[in-house]
Parts: C-alpha cells; sequence; structure tokens
C-alpha cells in the first residue's frame, strides 16, 4: 500500500515541469479575430501561398483570444471567389510585467468570412487581397493545448533578481573594500 503514494510522489518530485507547467488552451470551435502580418495576394498566376503569418488582432471580438504577442503560421489558396486559409503553427509570449511565458506548438484551424462560410470574400475581378488592417475570423478545427516551453531569457532575468550582490548577473557591485585605498 505504501508503494502507490511513494511512486506518485517520486514521479512528481521528477516531473516537475509536468506538475507546475503553465498550458496555453483553448476548446475546439474557438473563433479568434485576427489578421495577416503582410498583405496578401492571389490571382491565377499565384493562386497560392505557403507560410503566411497571422496575427491576433488587437482587442479582437471573437469568442476567445490568444495573447497579444502571438505568430500563426498558415497557407492560403485561392479557390473560386474565396481565399481559403488554414493554420498549421502558432508561437506566443505572454507577458505579465518583468516575466513571460512562451508557448510554441501545432495549431489547426481556418479562415472563415463574416456570413460564416469557409474562406474569405477577398476577390474582385480574379485578384484577391488581404490587408494587415483586415481582420477575419480563425475557427479552431480541434482544441489547443500547448505547454509553457523553456525560457532563457527569463531564467536569466531570475538570476539577476535573485544575485544579492554575489556574482556577475547583479550589475551593483558587492560592498567590499577597494583594494587600492588602504
Amino acid at each position: 500500500m505504501l508503494k502507490t503514494p511513494v511512486t506518485l510522489l517520486l514521479a512528481t518530485l521528477l516531473a516537475p515541469s509536468l506538475v507546475l507547467a503553465a498550458t496555453l488552451e483553448l476548446p475546439a470551435d474557438a473563433n479568434l479575430e485576427v489578421q495577416v502580418i503582410d498583405t496578401l495576394v492571389l490571382d491565377q498566376e499565384t493562386p497560392r501561398r505557403d507560410d503566411i503569418l497571422l496575427r491576433p488582432a488587437a482587442n479582437g471580438q471573437g469568442t476567445h483570444q490568444l495573447p497579444d504577442h502571438c505568430v500563426m503560421v498558415g497557407d492560403a489558396r485561392l479557390e473560386g471567389d474565396r481565399v481559403r486559409i488554414t493554420t498549421s503553427s502558432v508561437t506566443c509570449i505572454a507577458t505579465d510585467g518583468g516575466d513571460s511565458e512562451i508557448y510554441s506548438g501545432e495549431m489547426s484551424a481556418a479562415g472563415y468570412g463574416a456570413d460564416g462560410s469557409f474562406g474569405i470574400p477577398a476577390c474582385q475581378d480574379g485578384r484577391c487581397e488581404l490587408t494587415p488592417e483586415q481582420t477575419f475570423e480563425l475557427r479552431l478545427a480541434s482544441g489547443l493545448s500547448i505547454e509553457e516551453q523553456e525560457n532563457p531569457s527569463e531564467q536569466i532575468n531570475i538570476q539577476r533578481r535573485q544575485a544579492n550582490g554575489a556574482g556577475v548577473a547583479n550589475p551593483i557591485p558587492a560592498e567590499r573594500p577597494n583594494p587600492d585605498q588602504q
């Protein structure tokens, strides 16, 4: 009987990242208001663009929001009079004062127009254009659950804050007599 609690305690101590790590989570069918980072143009000569970059719209009106500092990577293709956008990954940095958390992982979502149909109606006379000023709905196809990643900068900042006059991490010299003065 003692084996089970001891085993659980050891597992908890040996895997603190599983127990203590923060997670960025959004449910399936969450709606995010997003925009392209660079102007996207599709036409008959260029009906597809891979690796386009998206970001959450400031003060987005979706059902859910990502942290302000996120980049989503996706693909766009021309289909009829609509631009079909799908995403494959997301990287976010959530900040709180001097602290920051990094989240990076896979994301399955698609762009929808204001009419609720798959694809964004951004075409006129065979040319489709989305500018960074335009926003659209990005709907998650499956739930999003990404564990916090290691943040080397955060570790450096923690060391700086913890240093108390000792070590190279503290920019304030320790209080010691000047060896040149006697």
